[in-house]
């Protein structure tokens, strides 16, 4: 179909060039795993919205070959309509050379009104109309287009989900769900819509690609899937001046900062050298031209000090679940289901250091050799595949495998401390023991995130997916490629976890045990890491 969706018209007024990429050059669009998992949970929210009003009828029509039966659904919804049905969903017209398809059209007094549903959460919107607006322009082309085609439209409304519910037994869908009035925005947005209309169809019938320059739409209100085909269109080298370290804050390095330089001509790294960007960012940036690894002993040394035997090294893998599928939970609730665990007991060499003082451990710090240190201990917890609440046996478990007022090492800590205080709330009576755990978490991430330590094939982040194969290039055993193609990435723990109840089961012992060896190999990635600390800081 050549012709205008709601979702090409707000691809559209996003940015014409990504309308017509997504028509001419698909295939350039960057893949994101993570994106379509979200729009496959919109899905699911979709649906269950369908019984907010009650009763409904749905016209999804699907020809022999998959694809949407546009003129059939088109001709149930006039017939619903003529019927007074009261709910449609997924309710079609076409008019213009336009095609929209309405969430939830619902019958009111002199007319009908427009339901949008979105997986979004309502706090994101609270106080913030910004927010809010990025949904009109969609809202808007759908008004528009049914008044095209004679039905008086009487509100406009966005429905998303309310993330201050807790589910506690059956599922409350009128709780679960918030409904924001829209008039104002969508009647803004009203008027910009026949102008837009006729550009985006001269875009789509035109075979010439539009040029247009990097600019914030690159970005907002979305992250557009073409933008790294339109950095290389533009000659923008790979690394630039959007590969530089974006950090955390208002101090930090944005996107907006980035696209100043770009505009200002500074876009190689050796534009950037010498600009006063940040200090990590210079850091990044003459470590990439000199090829020289950053080290700052002292500061690793400082960070190392912190740390006491026998260390424990935790990761977890959760999933997110947008609709609260066990009580106690809200919408998009971090659902913890799986950890790994490393231990390190001290050997007798490593004992013996912590008897020192820092100027004496200083003095005489070892070597570390693998063969002076103790052997390492692995425990993990992966909860059964039967749809149950995996929270409290994984936090029963937790605090077996962890003693009060030890050492835990976790990169990136604020998730594994935000997991075991939820969990702390939930269980009042492993609270003492969980809290206790989270209070004893020291970040892996630290000595890397403060600048102590930067390799140039880092390229400016520091995940540990991006620090590991940095630190070692050369180690099949710690590349995450080789895993089981099952599972390779927290988003795959994400997505298929929850999928293994109804598998055969062949695949889910398959995928059961793909999970544990992905999660076994990001505890020892930490290990390997504070080894190879330990090493520079000599």
């Amino acid at each position: 179909m050549k012709g205008l969706s709601k979702s090409r018209y707000t691809l559209f007024s996003q940015c014409p060039k990504a309308l017509w990429l997504r028509i001419y050059k698909p295939e350039e669009a960057e893949v994101d795993e993570a994106l379509q998992a979200r729009f496959e949970k919109g899905n699911e929210v979709g649906d269950l919205a369908m019984q907010l009003f009650g009763d409904f009828k749905e016209v999804t029509t699907h020809k022999e070959d998959g694809s949407l039966d546009l003129n059939k659904m088109t001709e149930l919804t006039r017939q619903y309509m003529d019927e007074g049905v009261e709910n449609i969903c997924e309710a079609s017209f076409i008019g213009d050379g336009g095609y929209c398809a309405v969430d939830i059209l619902h019958k009111e007094k002199g007319g009908w009104a427009i339901y949008e549903v979105k997986s979004s959460s309502f706090p994101e919107f609270e106080g913030h109309e910004a927010k809010l607006e990025k949904y009109a322009p969609d809202i808007a082309y759908q008004k528009w287009l049914m008044t095209q085609c004679g039905i008086n439209v009487t509100g406009t409304y966005l429905v998303c989900l309310n993330s201050d519910y807790v589910r506690e037994g059956e599922l409350d869908i009128q709780q679960l769900f918030v409904i924001n009035d829209l008039h104002e925005m969508v009647e803004n947005e009203l008027l910009k819509v026949p102008a837009r209309v006729s550009q985006a169809m001269k875009v789509i019938n035109n075979e010439a690609e539009p040029d247009i320059d990097l600019s914030e739409h690159c970005m907002k209100p979305y992250r557009c899937a073409f933008f790294d085909y339109c950095k290389r269109k533009h000659g923008v080298p790979t690394p630039s001046v959007f590969d530089v370290y974006g950090g955390k804050g208002r101090g930090g390095f944005t996107f907006a900062k980035k696209l100043a330089c770009y505009q200002a001509g500074q876009i190689t790294f050796e534009d950037l050298r010498g600009q006063s960007i940040g200090t990590i960012q210079n850091m990044q940036i003459e470590a990439a031209l000199t090829g020289r690894e950053h080290i700052n002993p002292a500061g690793i040394r400082s960070f190392l000090d912190k740390l006491s035997y026998p260390l424990y090294f935790l990761d977890f893998e959760t999933m997110q679940d947008a609709i609260p599928q066990y009580d106690g939970a809200k919408v998009y609730a971090q659902i913890t289901f799986q950890y790994s665990l490393h231990i390190k007991a001290a050997s007798e060499r490593e004992k013996s250091q912590t008897c020192l003082d820092s100027s004496e451990r200083e003095q005489t710090r070892p070597k570390v050799k693998e063969s002076e240190t103790a052997p390492y201990q692995h425990k993990e917890f992966l909860a059964p595949s039967d749809g149950s609440d995996p929270r409290r046996p994984l936090a029963e478990q937790l605090c077996r495998d962890i003693p009060m007022n030890v050492c835990t090492l976790a990169y990136n800590k604020m998730f594994e401390c935000g997991r075991i205080r939820e969990l702390a709330e939930l269980y009042p009576d492993l609270r003492e023991h969980l809290l206790n755990i989270a209070d004893h978490i020291v970040d892996l991430i630290d000595p890397f995130r403060a600048g102590d330590y930067y390799v140039p094939a880092m390229g400016g982040s520091f995940s540990i997916k991006s620090v590991l194969p940095a630190l070692f290039p050369n180690d099949p055993e710690l590349d995450y490629h080789n895993l089981d193609e099952r599972c390779q990435n927290g988003g795959h723990a994400m997505t298929i976890f929850p999928r293994i109840k109804d598998m055969p089961a062949a695949e889910a012992a398959a995928c059961r045990e793909a999970l544990l060896r992905y999660c076994e190999l990001d505890t020892w990635a930490m290990v390997k890491v504070w080894q190879k600390l330990k090493e520079v800081a000599e």
